[in-house]
This record gives C-alpha cells, structure tokens and sequence, in this order.
C-alpha cells in the first residue's frame, strides 16, 4: 500500500497533515518532508490525522517524536488524532497516545494534497 500526505493550513498558523496508508522506513521521508514545510510556512501547531493510516513502524513513531520536539523547541506542539487498529494500540503501547494525543472535538480544515 502506499503513502500519501495530504495538507490544510488552519487560518491561526497551525496545520492540519492527513496521513494515509502505511508509514514505515520507506515512507517516512514523505512525513518528514510534509513537516518540514510545514514549519518552513510557520505552522507551529501540526495536528496529525491518522484515521486513515493503517500500519506505523518504530521509524514513524520516531518521526512523531521529533516532529513534536522541533514544534514544542518553535513555541508550538504537534498532536495526533484519528488512530484505530494497529495504529491506536502502537500508541498506547508506546506512550505517544497519552502524550500527543489530541482532542477530537476541535475542528478540522479541508485537506489538500501536499506540493
């Protein structure tokens, strides 16, 4: 399965990233990208969506961790939301979904595909 990132700014400086297929050692550089331009446009506040994700290997976690270390050394945080499966129990049994969990209450912006 593949990998794709799909985009939205919010209008208060944050992002909003939709992350779907499978993330893994392969993939992640995708990720990684998809933030750094984030950051590069001044988003400080990155909301991960993994609804739609359905695998995540220890290079993706990782990827979350120092995504969340550069936006909390900017001011700002990055949250995921959205897990099930496999996705959701790797974030528990890690600890990222109580650290970087996010509520789900707060509204999202239209995605659009990364570029």
């Amino acid at each position: 399965m593949s990998f794709t990132v799909t985009y939205a700014e919010h209008d208060d400086g944050g992002a909003h990233l939709l992350l779907t297929g499978e993330l893994d050692m392969s993939t992640v550089p995708e990720l990684t990208a998809a933030l750094d331009r984030s950051f590069a446009t001044g988003a400080r506040r990155i909301l991960l969506d993994l609804t739609d994700l359905t695998f995540c290997d220890s290079t993706g976690i990782a990827a979350f961790v120092r995504g969340d270390n550069r936006a909390a050394a900017e001011g700002g945080w990055l949250r995921l939301t959205g897990a099930t499966g496999r996705v959701d129990r790797v974030l528990r049994v890690t600890g990222l979904a109580d650290v970087l969990g996010h509520d789900s209450d707060s509204p999202a912006p239209t995605p659009r595909t990364a570029g």
